[in-house]
């Protein structure tokens, strides 16, 4: 389909193909797995674009962003598009006034569940009520909220260039909650230093009794083994019981450490992060278990 431009048009161009640029993770048909991601999508989309999401979500998921760089209130970000030089993209979002957000940190603080979720790097469900009753916002209302510039000739605004990086920044609010707070002028520990602040404020309006002081067996230095006068136990370590070690055995889930870790920040590669690293952790699991326990290689041993 041509695009028209007052008197030019423009045939419809076909991408560049970029090398090692960053990759949508989510599967398709989706952006985001939280309900936060979810929301920053659904205010873009609800914007009325048209056809440029579908392209900017094509550019996101075959690599077409180059980088994404994150600051307060903005984003810069390079595209490869049709033309050799990769084209350049802002997009700024009005920050949060310091003032502002006393105000909302004051709200937040009396309520323990909200600050429990966001210590542990949750978003609470509820959260977007808290910034209704100060009269703010926490995600962008309405289309004018966001500042957007593309270096590229296509006059709309924004581009499918910038609808790459927005469906990206959604999904890297998977990995971080706290880029929402970010990208409104309040980093992740400023937040939690003010959270504090708060707290300790509170406590002290509702006449919260100070620390105790510690007892004096809680002052002693822990009790430490003496040092083996045995020079061989020193060095070689004395006889381990059987059950020195406990029940050993493959862990009920796998790669429990990096589902914990999350999506890797920006992946550039063509497999999923964690669709690459969890077959090794299965086969990693099961030899070491077979070297435990003092097992020969097998002819379908995996990892031999």
């Amino acid at each position: 389909m041509r695009r028209w431009d007052h008197y030019r048009f423009f045939e419809p161009s076909v991408p560049r193909r970029a090398k090692g640029g960053i990759r949508a993770q989510s599967k398709r048909g989706t952006f985001g797995e939280s309900w936060w991601a979810k929301r920053w999508i659904s205010v873009l989309e609800s914007f009325d674009i048209g056809a440029r999401l579908g392209r900017g979500r094509n550019y996101a998921r075959s690599g077409q962003v180059l980088s994404i760089d994150i600051e307060k209130g903005n984003v810069k970000a390079k595209v490869q598009g049709s033309r050799p030089t990769p084209y350049r993209i802002t997009i700024g979002i009005k920050p949060i006034t310091p003032a502002n957000w006393g105000k909302l940190v004051k709200i937040l603080s009396h309520q323990a569940i909200f600050v429990a979720k966001l210590l542990a790097g949750e978003m609470p469900q509820d959260i977007e009520k808290v910034f209704q009753t100060a009269g703010l916002s926490l995600f962008p209302e309405k289309s004018k909220d966001l500042k957007t510039e593309c270096s590229c000739p296509d006059w709309s605004n924004p581009c499918k260039h910038i609808a790459a990086a927005y469906y990206l920044l959604g999904e890297e609010f998977d990995r971080d909650p706290f880029l929402i707070f970010r990208l409104r002028g309040l980093s992740r520990e400023e937040l939690i230093r003010m959270l504090g602040s708060g707290e300790k404020e509170t406590g002290r309006k509702k006449g919260k009794s100070k620390t105790p002081p510690a007892r004096e067996e809680e002052k002693k230095p822990p009790a430490s083994e003496p040092i083996p006068a045995d020079v061989s136990l020193f060095w070689n370590g004395g006889v381990l019981t059987e059950d020195f070690f406990g029940e050993v055995q493959i862990p009920p889930v796998s790669a429990a450490l990096l589902k914990r870790l999350g999506h890797f920040p920006f992946w550039r590669g063509k497999e999923r992060f964690f669709d690459a690293l969890e077959p090794i952790y299965t086969r990693a699991s099961t030899r070491g278990l077979s070297v435990f326990l003092g097992e020969k290689n097998r002819p379908e041993d995996p990892l031999k």
